[in-house]
């Protein structure tokens, strides 16, 4: 555990590092962007392991296939729009229907991107990577997070897709993953906020504004998405009565639409969805980007008001 202010993307450099020093079976490929993805670290030190496919994202793919295929544990990196959107059917077909341990490191994921706007900025790649059977899909909330799930990916058995971001995060979970497994950051009985990713600390910070305004929030980081943890969910549906959701993506296919989708079946309550209202992105700096797609904790805070007012 670093307790480091730093972007998830730099965690992960260094975590593979350490599983490299660990593991000979475990191999990088990256898409000519391994500055980008750290992925440089890796390929520094252990430069017979590391594979540089070029700006050739499905090739890239097929071949973190056939490295599994021959026993070997590929970690396979580019940016987020294009191993989810360019690579989608190789990913399909090549690596989760054989079920291979393909693990799928995506960076500079969501608006966060900033100036690169929205040719670059991943809105949909949670959906998409959802979608495939047998795909364990997870969003880190800090490096801390992000470095465990690293080390845990390689213990999973069959695909991974990890999503992680360009901008620095706070340290705020203390470290530790555990696949399918949700965390509660804090306690509370009027509404619950689900989170992931970088909106995690925004809903910490929506917890505290709430509480000096008399209402009780609770947090929980759900840095799995599938599989969910069902029965945190349940249990904040049943104790909070109402659910608010927050992620830097799509508030279609992504986070919000997996809790609804659970909770309509098994214990309904109000859910709203705090994400990009099914918009691309444009080009600015993160915390203005945030801000204009109603991504601050103050618009979390409202959110959670209306969905109190929904449960009556």
């Amino acid at each position: 555990m670093s307790g480091l202010v730093e972007a998830t993307r730099d965690a992960y450099g260094r975590a593979l590092v350490q599983l490299g020093a660990e593991r000979e079976d475990v191999v990088v490929l990256d898409a000519d962007l391994s500055g980008s993805t750290r992925t440089a670290k890796f390929a520094e030190k252990y430069p017979d392991r590391f594979f540089n496919a070029g700006v050739a994202e499905q090739n890239l793919m097929n071949m973190a296939a056939g490295l599994a295929l021959a026993g070997k544990i590929p970690f396979a990196s580019t940016f987020a729009v294009f191993a989810t959107g360019r690579a989608w059917e190789q990913i399909r077909n090549t690596i989760a229907y054989p079920r291979l341990p393909v693990k799928i490191v995506a960076t500079h994921a969501g608006l966060t991107v900033g100036e690169d706007g929205a040719s670059h900025q991943a809105l949909e790649d949670i959906a998409l990577m959802r979608a495939i059977p047998g795909m364990t899909v997870i969003v880190p909330a800090d490096g801390d997070e992000a470095e465990a799930a690293i080390r845990s990916a390689v213990e999973i058995d069959g695909p991974v897709y990890v999503r992680l971001g360009r901008s620095k995060t706070q340290p705020i979970t203390g470290g530790g993953f555990q696949r399918g497994r949700g965390t509660t950051l804090s306690n509370g009985e009027d509404v619950a906020i689900v989170a992931c990713g970088i909106m995690v600390s925004a809903a910490l910070e929506a917890a505290d504004y709430l509480r000096e305004r008399g209402a009780s929030c609770r947090v929980i980081n759900m840095s799995t998405i599938k599989p969910l943890d069902e029965d945190l969910l349940v249990r904040a549906a049943r104790g909070c009565g109402a659910v608010v959701t927050a992620e830097e993506h799509n508030v279609i296919g992504g986070l919000g639409g997996a809790v609804a989708e659970l909770l309509s079946a098994v214990h309904p309550v109000p859910v709203v969805r705090v994400g990009v209202d099914d918009v691309f992105g444009q080009s600015g700096d993160p915390e203005g980007l945030l801000q204009y797609y109603g991504l601050k904790y103050t618009d979390l805070a409202s959110a959670c008001w209306r969905a109190m007012e929904m449960k009556g």
